[in-house]
Protein backbone atom coordinates (compact mmCIF):
# COMPACT_ATOMS: atom_id res chain seq x y z
CA UNK A 1 0.00 0.00 0.00
CA UNK A 2 1.21 3.49 -0.93
CA UNK A 3 2.49 5.57 2.00
CA UNK A 4 -0.07 8.23 2.91
CA UNK A 5 1.10 11.78 2.24
CA UNK A 6 -1.05 14.78 3.12
CA UNK A 7 -0.37 18.48 2.94
CA UNK A 8 -1.48 21.74 4.43
CA UNK A 9 -1.15 24.56 1.93
CA UNK A 10 -2.13 27.97 3.33
CA UNK A 11 -1.84 31.25 1.44
CA UNK A 12 0.31 33.78 3.34
CA UNK A 13 -2.14 36.64 2.91
CA UNK A 14 -3.10 36.84 6.59
CA UNK A 15 -2.85 34.96 9.85
CA UNK A 16 -3.76 31.34 10.46
CA UNK A 17 -7.42 31.36 11.48
CA UNK A 18 -9.59 28.75 13.18
CA UNK A 19 -10.85 27.13 9.96
CA UNK A 20 -7.36 26.77 8.51
CA UNK A 21 -6.00 25.47 11.79
CA UNK A 22 -8.67 22.75 11.92
CA UNK A 23 -7.85 21.74 8.33
CA UNK A 24 -4.16 21.52 9.23
CA UNK A 25 -5.03 19.50 12.34
CA UNK A 26 -7.20 17.00 10.46
CA UNK A 27 -4.44 16.48 7.88
CA UNK A 28 -1.82 16.10 10.61
CA UNK A 29 -3.86 13.64 12.68
CA UNK A 30 -4.87 11.54 9.67
CA UNK A 31 -1.21 11.33 8.64
CA UNK A 32 0.07 10.50 12.11
CA UNK A 33 -2.68 7.91 12.63
CA UNK A 34 -1.66 6.10 9.44
CA UNK A 35 2.09 6.53 9.86
CA UNK A 36 2.37 8.77 6.82
CA UNK A 37 4.09 12.05 5.98
CA UNK A 38 2.73 15.55 6.46
CA UNK A 39 3.93 18.28 4.10
CA UNK A 40 3.69 22.03 4.61
CA UNK A 41 3.47 24.15 1.46
CA UNK A 42 3.05 27.91 1.41
CA UNK A 43 0.96 28.93 -1.60
CA UNK A 44 2.44 32.36 -2.20
CA UNK A 45 1.88 32.88 -5.94
CA UNK A 46 -0.37 35.86 -5.20
CA UNK A 47 2.58 38.24 -5.24
CA UNK A 48 0.55 41.31 -4.31
CA UNK A 49 -1.07 39.91 -1.18
CA UNK A 50 1.51 37.41 0.09
CA UNK A 51 3.80 38.68 2.85
CA UNK A 52 6.73 37.34 4.86
CA UNK A 53 4.95 38.48 8.02
CA UNK A 54 1.98 36.26 7.23
CA UNK A 55 4.25 33.32 6.43
CA UNK A 56 6.00 33.69 9.79
CA UNK A 57 2.64 33.99 11.58
CA UNK A 58 1.43 30.74 9.98
CA UNK A 59 4.63 28.87 10.86
CA UNK A 60 4.53 30.21 14.44
CA UNK A 61 0.91 29.11 14.84
CA UNK A 62 1.59 25.63 13.47
CA UNK A 63 4.56 25.27 15.82
CA UNK A 64 2.59 26.51 18.84
CA UNK A 65 -0.20 24.01 18.11
CA UNK A 66 2.37 21.21 17.90
CA UNK A 67 1.61 20.39 14.25
CA UNK A 68 5.11 19.47 13.14
CA UNK A 69 5.68 18.80 9.46
CA UNK A 70 7.87 16.15 7.84
CA UNK A 71 8.74 18.14 4.71
CA UNK A 72 8.81 21.81 3.87
CA UNK A 73 7.86 24.46 4.11
CA UNK A 74 7.87 24.52 0.33
CA UNK A 75 7.08 27.83 -1.35
CA UNK A 76 4.87 27.69 -4.42
CA UNK A 77 6.34 30.88 -5.89
CA UNK A 78 9.70 29.10 -6.17
CA UNK A 79 8.09 26.44 -8.37
CA UNK A 80 6.59 28.75 -10.99
CA UNK A 81 8.94 27.62 -13.76
CA UNK A 82 7.80 24.05 -13.16
CA UNK A 83 4.17 25.16 -13.46
CA UNK A 84 4.95 27.00 -16.70
CA UNK A 85 6.56 23.89 -18.15
CA UNK A 86 3.38 21.95 -17.46
CA UNK A 87 1.29 24.69 -19.09
CA UNK A 88 3.43 24.41 -22.23
CA UNK A 89 3.10 20.62 -22.15
CA UNK A 90 -0.69 20.94 -22.22
CA UNK A 91 -0.57 23.53 -25.02
CA UNK A 92 1.64 21.27 -27.16
CA UNK A 93 -0.71 18.35 -26.59
CA UNK A 94 -3.75 20.45 -27.54
CA UNK A 95 -5.13 20.25 -23.99
CA UNK A 96 -4.77 23.98 -23.32
CA UNK A 97 -4.87 27.11 -25.50
CA UNK A 98 -4.15 30.83 -25.52
CA UNK A 99 -7.10 33.15 -25.06
CA UNK A 100 -7.04 36.85 -26.01
CA UNK A 101 -10.52 37.82 -24.79
CA UNK A 102 -10.33 41.07 -22.82
CA UNK A 103 -11.78 41.47 -19.34
CA UNK A 104 -14.38 43.84 -20.80
CA UNK A 105 -15.45 41.26 -23.38
CA UNK A 106 -15.69 38.56 -20.75
CA UNK A 107 -17.80 40.77 -18.48
CA UNK A 108 -20.19 41.51 -21.35
CA UNK A 109 -20.53 37.79 -22.12
CA UNK A 110 -21.19 37.11 -18.44
CA UNK A 111 -23.97 39.68 -18.35
CA UNK A 112 -25.54 38.28 -21.53
CA UNK A 113 -25.47 34.74 -20.15
CA UNK A 114 -27.13 35.83 -16.91
CA UNK A 115 -29.74 37.85 -18.81
CA UNK A 116 -30.76 34.79 -20.83
CA UNK A 117 -30.79 32.45 -17.80
CA UNK A 118 -27.58 30.63 -18.77
CA UNK A 119 -24.65 29.75 -16.54
CA UNK A 120 -22.05 32.57 -16.83
CA UNK A 121 -19.19 30.36 -17.99
CA UNK A 122 -16.60 31.07 -20.67
CA UNK A 123 -18.12 30.41 -24.10
CA UNK A 124 -14.99 28.93 -25.71
CA UNK A 125 -14.49 31.84 -28.13
CA UNK A 126 -10.74 31.18 -28.48
CA UNK A 127 -10.91 27.41 -28.00
CA UNK A 128 -10.25 26.39 -31.61
CA UNK A 129 -8.44 29.46 -32.97
CA UNK A 130 -4.93 28.07 -32.34
CA UNK A 131 -3.76 31.48 -31.13
CA UNK A 132 -0.20 32.35 -30.12
CA UNK A 133 0.91 34.10 -26.96
CA UNK A 134 0.38 37.86 -27.08
CA UNK A 135 0.52 40.71 -24.60
CA UNK A 136 -2.38 40.26 -22.24
CA UNK A 137 -3.22 36.71 -23.34
CA UNK A 138 -4.00 33.97 -20.83
CA UNK A 139 -3.89 30.19 -21.08
CA UNK A 140 -7.06 28.16 -20.64
CA UNK A 141 -7.46 24.45 -19.93
CA UNK A 142 -9.45 22.62 -22.60
CA UNK A 143 -12.04 21.00 -20.36
CA UNK A 144 -14.18 18.00 -21.21
CA UNK A 145 -17.54 19.12 -22.65
CA UNK A 146 -19.43 15.84 -22.41
CA UNK A 147 -19.87 13.08 -19.84
CA UNK A 148 -19.37 13.53 -16.12
CA UNK A 149 -16.62 13.69 -13.51
CA UNK A 150 -17.14 11.70 -10.33
CA UNK A 151 -15.61 12.70 -7.00
CA UNK A 152 -15.44 9.83 -4.49
CA UNK A 153 -15.25 12.03 -1.43
CA UNK A 154 -14.06 10.30 1.75
CA UNK A 155 -16.40 12.44 3.86
CA UNK A 156 -19.29 13.48 1.62
CA UNK A 157 -19.54 10.31 -0.44
CA UNK A 158 -19.93 10.24 -4.23
CA UNK A 159 -20.49 13.59 -5.98
CA UNK A 160 -21.20 13.67 -9.72
CA UNK A 161 -20.51 16.76 -11.87
CA UNK A 162 -21.71 17.19 -15.48
CA UNK A 163 -18.71 18.21 -17.55
CA UNK A 164 -20.80 20.50 -19.73
CA UNK A 165 -21.18 22.78 -16.70
CA UNK A 166 -17.42 23.13 -16.29
CA UNK A 167 -15.84 25.97 -18.26
CA UNK A 168 -12.37 26.25 -19.75
CA UNK A 169 -10.56 27.48 -16.68
CA UNK A 170 -7.63 29.92 -16.89
CA UNK A 171 -4.50 28.08 -15.79
CA UNK A 172 -1.92 30.80 -16.50
CA UNK A 173 -2.65 34.50 -16.05
CA UNK A 174 -1.45 37.24 -18.37
CA UNK A 175 1.42 38.00 -15.98
CA UNK A 176 2.79 34.47 -16.51
CA UNK A 177 1.79 33.20 -13.06
CA UNK A 178 -0.26 30.03 -12.68
CA UNK A 179 -3.74 30.17 -11.17
CA UNK A 180 -4.53 28.40 -7.91
CA UNK A 181 -6.41 25.50 -9.49
CA UNK A 182 -3.54 24.61 -11.78
CA UNK A 183 -0.58 25.17 -9.44
CA UNK A 184 -2.19 23.08 -6.70
CA UNK A 185 -2.64 20.14 -9.08
CA UNK A 186 0.99 20.25 -10.22
CA UNK A 187 2.38 20.58 -6.72
CA UNK A 188 0.17 17.89 -5.19
CA UNK A 189 0.99 15.51 -8.02
CA UNK A 190 4.76 16.07 -7.98
CA UNK A 191 4.88 15.91 -4.19
CA UNK A 192 3.06 12.56 -4.34
CA UNK A 193 0.17 13.73 -2.18
CA UNK A 194 -2.18 10.79 -1.74
CA UNK A 195 -4.97 12.49 0.23
CA UNK A 196 -6.21 16.06 -0.17
CA UNK A 197 -8.10 17.00 3.00
CA UNK A 198 -9.48 20.52 2.80
CA UNK A 199 -12.53 22.72 3.45
CA UNK A 200 -15.69 22.02 1.50
CA UNK A 201 -15.52 25.46 -0.10
CA UNK A 202 -13.17 23.67 -2.52
CA UNK A 203 -15.69 21.03 -3.60
CA UNK A 204 -16.50 22.79 -6.88
CA UNK A 205 -12.79 23.07 -7.72
CA UNK A 206 -12.34 19.31 -7.43
CA UNK A 207 -13.86 18.10 -10.76
CA UNK A 208 -11.80 20.69 -12.66
CA UNK A 209 -8.67 19.57 -10.85
CA UNK A 210 -9.40 15.90 -11.49
CA UNK A 211 -9.63 16.61 -15.22
CA UNK A 212 -6.24 18.34 -15.07
CA UNK A 213 -4.67 15.39 -13.23
CA UNK A 214 -5.98 13.12 -15.95
CA UNK A 215 -4.87 15.39 -18.80
CA UNK A 216 -1.33 15.46 -17.39
CA UNK A 217 -1.25 11.70 -16.77
CA UNK A 218 -0.96 12.00 -12.99
CA UNK A 219 -2.56 9.75 -10.39
CA UNK A 220 -5.63 11.38 -8.89
CA UNK A 221 -5.41 11.67 -5.08
CA UNK A 222 -8.28 10.87 -2.78
CA UNK A 223 -10.30 13.88 -1.68
CA UNK A 224 -11.96 14.61 1.66
CA UNK A 225 -13.87 17.85 2.06
CA UNK A 226 -14.43 18.97 5.64
CA UNK A 227 -17.69 20.85 6.35
CA UNK A 228 -17.32 24.49 7.26
CA UNK A 229 -17.49 25.97 10.76
CA UNK A 230 -20.49 28.14 11.60
CA UNK A 231 -21.06 30.73 14.29
CA UNK A 232 -23.71 30.32 16.96
CA UNK A 233 -26.22 32.05 14.65
CA UNK A 234 -25.57 29.36 12.01
CA UNK A 235 -23.87 31.80 9.60
CA UNK A 236 -20.34 31.34 8.31
CA UNK A 237 -17.79 31.83 11.08
CA UNK A 238 -16.31 35.32 11.15
CA UNK A 239 -14.58 37.68 13.58
CA UNK A 240 -17.87 38.74 15.13
CA UNK A 241 -18.23 35.16 16.43
CA UNK A 242 -14.80 35.33 18.05
CA UNK A 243 -13.01 33.69 15.13
CA UNK A 244 -9.66 35.39 15.44
CA UNK A 245 -6.25 34.11 14.46
CA UNK A 246 -4.69 31.17 16.26
CA UNK A 247 -1.99 33.34 17.81
CA UNK A 248 -4.64 35.76 19.09
CA UNK A 249 -5.91 32.86 21.21
CA UNK A 250 -2.39 32.45 22.56
CA UNK A 251 -2.33 36.16 23.42
CA UNK A 252 -5.68 35.78 25.19
CA UNK A 253 -4.18 33.09 27.40
CA UNK A 254 -5.38 29.85 25.81
CA UNK A 255 -3.23 26.73 25.91
CA UNK A 256 -2.45 25.00 22.60
CA UNK A 257 -3.74 21.62 23.80
CA UNK A 258 -7.08 23.22 24.68
CA UNK A 259 -7.40 24.74 21.21
CA UNK A 260 -6.35 21.47 19.53
CA UNK A 261 -8.82 19.47 21.66
CA UNK A 262 -11.57 21.94 20.79
CA UNK A 263 -10.81 22.14 17.07
CA UNK A 264 -10.80 18.38 16.60
CA UNK A 265 -14.26 18.17 18.14
CA UNK A 266 -15.58 20.65 15.55
CA UNK A 267 -16.79 17.98 13.16
CA UNK A 268 -15.20 14.83 14.61
CA UNK A 269 -16.30 12.69 17.53
CA UNK A 270 -15.39 9.53 19.41
CA UNK A 271 -18.53 8.59 21.33
CA UNK A 272 -19.23 11.08 24.11
CA UNK A 273 -15.58 11.63 24.99
CA UNK A 274 -14.67 15.32 25.31
CA UNK A 275 -11.10 15.36 26.61
CA UNK A 276 -8.37 13.99 24.35
CA UNK A 277 -4.61 13.97 24.76
CA UNK A 278 -2.50 14.22 21.64
CA UNK A 279 -1.71 10.52 21.98
CA UNK A 280 -5.46 9.75 22.15
CA UNK A 281 -6.14 11.77 19.03
CA UNK A 282 -3.40 10.13 16.98
CA UNK A 283 -4.64 6.72 18.03
CA UNK A 284 -8.36 7.41 17.42
CA UNK A 285 -8.66 9.93 14.59
CA UNK A 286 -9.87 8.84 11.17
CA UNK A 287 -11.97 10.44 8.46
CA UNK A 288 -14.88 8.02 8.79
CA UNK A 289 -15.86 9.77 12.05
CA UNK A 290 -15.87 13.26 10.51
CA UNK A 291 -19.43 14.52 10.16
CA UNK A 292 -21.04 15.73 6.95
CA UNK A 293 -22.80 18.70 8.57
CA UNK A 294 -21.24 22.05 9.47
CA UNK A 295 -19.86 22.39 12.99
CA UNK A 296 -20.96 25.23 15.28
CA UNK A 297 -18.28 27.23 17.08
CA UNK A 298 -18.99 27.55 20.81
CA UNK A 299 -16.60 29.93 22.65
CA UNK A 300 -17.89 28.79 26.06
CA UNK A 301 -16.92 25.18 25.32
CA UNK A 302 -13.43 26.29 24.32
CA UNK A 303 -13.18 28.31 27.54
CA UNK A 304 -14.28 25.28 29.58
CA UNK A 305 -11.61 23.13 27.94
CA UNK A 306 -8.98 25.79 28.52
CA UNK A 307 -9.84 25.98 32.23
CA UNK A 308 -9.51 22.20 32.41
CA UNK A 309 -6.05 22.19 30.82
CA UNK A 310 -4.86 25.08 32.99
CA UNK A 311 -5.87 23.14 36.11
CA UNK A 312 -4.08 20.02 34.82
CA UNK A 313 -0.83 21.78 33.90
CA UNK A 314 2.20 22.22 36.12
CA UNK A 315 3.00 25.73 37.39
CA UNK A 316 6.41 25.38 35.73
CA UNK A 317 4.84 24.83 32.33
CA UNK A 318 2.29 27.64 32.82
CA UNK A 319 5.07 30.05 33.79
CA UNK A 320 6.68 29.44 30.39
CA UNK A 321 3.39 29.98 28.56
CA UNK A 322 2.74 33.20 30.49
CA UNK A 323 5.99 35.02 29.78
CA UNK A 324 4.36 37.48 27.37
CA UNK A 325 1.11 37.84 29.33
CA UNK A 326 2.21 39.55 32.55
CA UNK A 327 1.12 43.20 32.84
CA UNK A 328 3.84 45.83 32.56
CA UNK A 329 5.67 46.46 35.81
CA UNK A 330 5.31 42.97 37.24
CA UNK A 331 8.64 41.35 38.05
CA UNK A 332 8.50 37.58 37.69
CA UNK A 333 12.24 36.97 38.01
CA UNK A 334 11.74 35.07 41.28
CA UNK A 335 10.83 31.72 39.70
CA UNK A 336 9.78 29.93 42.89
CA UNK A 337 7.53 32.79 44.02
CA UNK A 338 5.95 33.16 40.55
CA UNK A 339 5.19 29.43 40.39
CA UNK A 340 3.57 29.55 43.82
CA UNK A 341 1.38 32.43 42.63
CA UNK A 342 0.38 30.44 39.55
CA UNK A 343 -0.40 27.35 41.69
CA UNK A 344 -2.70 29.46 43.90
CA UNK A 345 -4.66 30.87 40.98
CA UNK A 346 -4.75 28.16 38.31
CA UNK A 347 -7.78 26.31 39.77
CA UNK A 348 -9.74 29.58 39.66
CA UNK A 349 -9.20 30.91 36.13
CA UNK A 350 -10.28 30.10 32.59
CA UNK A 351 -7.43 31.80 30.73
CA UNK A 352 -3.81 32.63 31.48
CA UNK A 353 -4.54 36.30 30.77
CA UNK A 354 -7.13 36.17 33.56
CA UNK A 355 -4.53 34.56 35.82
CA UNK A 356 -2.01 37.32 35.03
CA UNK A 357 -4.60 40.00 35.85
CA UNK A 358 -5.66 38.31 39.10
CA UNK A 359 -2.06 37.94 40.24
CA UNK A 360 -1.30 41.66 40.45
CA UNK A 361 -1.65 41.87 44.25
CA UNK A 362 0.98 39.18 44.83
CA UNK A 363 3.69 41.20 43.09
CA UNK A 364 2.66 44.69 44.22
CA UNK A 365 5.02 46.63 46.47
CA UNK A 366 2.09 48.78 47.56
CA UNK A 367 -1.36 47.19 47.81
CA UNK A 368 -4.23 49.26 46.39
CA UNK A 369 -7.47 48.62 48.23
CA UNK A 370 -10.75 48.41 46.37
CA UNK A 371 -12.63 51.45 47.66
CA UNK A 372 -15.78 49.66 48.82
CA UNK A 373 -13.78 46.76 50.26
CA UNK A 374 -11.63 49.06 52.39
CA UNK A 375 -14.65 51.08 53.53
CA UNK A 376 -16.52 47.98 54.63
CA UNK A 377 -13.76 45.81 56.12
CA UNK A 378 -10.78 47.96 57.12
CA UNK A 379 -12.54 49.56 60.07
CA UNK A 380 -11.61 50.66 63.58
CA UNK A 381 -13.28 47.66 65.21
CA UNK A 382 -11.00 45.16 63.41
CA UNK A 383 -7.81 47.11 64.04
CA UNK A 384 -7.15 45.45 67.44
CA UNK A 385 -7.34 42.01 65.84
CA UNK A 386 -4.93 42.98 63.06
CA UNK A 387 -2.54 44.41 65.67
CA UNK A 388 -2.75 41.21 67.68
CA UNK A 389 -2.08 39.19 64.53
CA UNK A 390 0.96 41.24 63.63
CA UNK A 391 2.39 40.79 67.11
CA UNK A 392 2.29 36.99 66.83
CA UNK A 393 2.77 36.33 63.12
CA UNK A 394 6.55 36.67 63.21
CA UNK A 395 6.72 33.89 65.79
CA UNK A 396 5.29 31.36 63.31
CA UNK A 397 8.32 29.29 62.34
CA UNK A 398 6.95 27.04 59.60
CA UNK A 399 4.91 29.18 57.21
CA UNK A 400 3.03 26.23 55.73
CA UNK A 401 -0.67 25.87 54.93
CA UNK A 402 -1.27 23.40 57.77
CA UNK A 403 0.59 25.46 60.36
CA UNK A 404 -1.16 28.69 59.30
CA UNK A 405 -4.57 27.01 59.45
CA UNK A 406 -3.82 25.99 63.07
CA UNK A 407 -2.40 29.44 63.84
CA UNK A 408 -5.55 31.24 62.62
CA UNK A 409 -7.83 28.73 64.36
CA UNK A 410 -5.99 29.16 67.67
CA UNK A 411 -6.02 32.93 67.26
CA UNK A 412 -9.81 33.06 66.89
CA UNK A 413 -10.24 30.76 69.89
CA UNK A 414 -8.02 32.98 72.04
CA UNK A 415 -9.95 36.07 71.01
CA UNK A 416 -13.27 34.22 71.33
CA UNK A 417 -14.40 35.28 67.87
CA UNK A 418 -15.61 33.50 64.75
CA UNK A 419 -13.15 33.39 61.89
CA UNK A 420 -15.52 35.39 59.65
CA UNK A 421 -14.91 38.41 61.89
CA UNK A 422 -11.34 38.68 60.63
CA UNK A 423 -11.55 36.72 57.35
CA UNK A 424 -12.51 39.54 54.97
CA UNK A 425 -10.50 42.24 56.76
CA UNK A 426 -7.48 39.95 56.54
CA UNK A 427 -8.19 39.22 52.86
CA UNK A 428 -8.50 42.92 52.01
CA UNK A 429 -5.35 43.71 53.99
CA UNK A 430 -3.35 41.10 52.07
CA UNK A 431 -4.86 41.45 48.58
CA UNK A 432 -6.81 44.71 48.41
CA UNK A 433 -9.80 42.66 47.20
CA UNK A 434 -12.78 40.76 48.59
CA UNK A 435 -12.32 37.76 46.27
CA UNK A 436 -9.12 35.71 46.20
CA UNK A 437 -7.70 32.25 46.86
CA UNK A 438 -7.86 30.94 50.44
CA UNK A 439 -6.29 33.24 53.04
CA UNK A 440 -3.92 30.55 54.27
CA UNK A 441 -2.82 29.85 50.66
CA UNK A 442 -2.17 33.54 50.06
CA UNK A 443 -0.17 33.83 53.27
CA UNK A 444 1.99 30.83 52.37
CA UNK A 445 2.73 32.23 48.92
CA UNK A 446 3.36 35.80 50.05
CA UNK A 447 5.67 34.64 52.81
CA UNK A 448 6.08 35.95 56.35
CA UNK A 449 7.77 39.27 55.51
CA UNK A 450 5.20 40.34 52.90
CA UNK A 451 2.31 39.34 55.17
CA UNK A 452 3.79 41.35 58.03
CA UNK A 453 4.28 44.46 55.88
CA UNK A 454 0.75 44.30 54.46
CA UNK A 455 -0.86 43.89 57.86
CA UNK A 456 1.11 46.88 59.12
CA UNK A 457 0.00 48.94 56.12
CA UNK A 458 -3.65 48.03 56.77
CA UNK A 459 -3.33 49.09 60.41
CA UNK A 460 -1.79 52.42 59.33
CA UNK A 461 -4.59 52.89 56.81
CA UNK A 462 -7.29 52.34 59.45
CA UNK A 463 -5.63 54.78 61.85
CA UNK A 464 -5.50 57.47 59.16
CA UNK A 465 -9.22 57.05 58.47
CA UNK A 466 -10.18 57.54 62.11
Amino acid sequence: MKKIRTRFAPSPTGYLHIGGARTALFNWLYTRHHGGEFILRIEDTDQQRSTDESTKAILDAMTWLGLNWDEGPYFQAQRVELHREMVQKLIKEGKAYYCTCTPEELEEKRKQALATGKKPKYDGMCRDKNLKKTSGSVVRFRSEQTGSTVVEDLIKGQIVFNNEELDDLIIERSDGYPTYNFAVVIDDALMNITHVIRGDDHVNNTPRQILMYQALGFDVPQFAHVPMILGSDKTRLSKRHGATSVMAYKEMGYLPEALVNYLVRLGWAHGDQEIFSQKDLIELFDLDAVGKSPAVFNPEKLLWLNAYYIKESSPERLREEMKSLWPAGINTDDTDFTQKVIADLQPRVKTLAELADMADFYFADEIKYEEQAAKKFLTADVSPYLKALIETILSVQNFSKKVLEEFLMNFTKEKNIKFKIIAQPLRVALTGKTVSPGIDEIMVTLGKERVYRRLQKAINYIEKQN
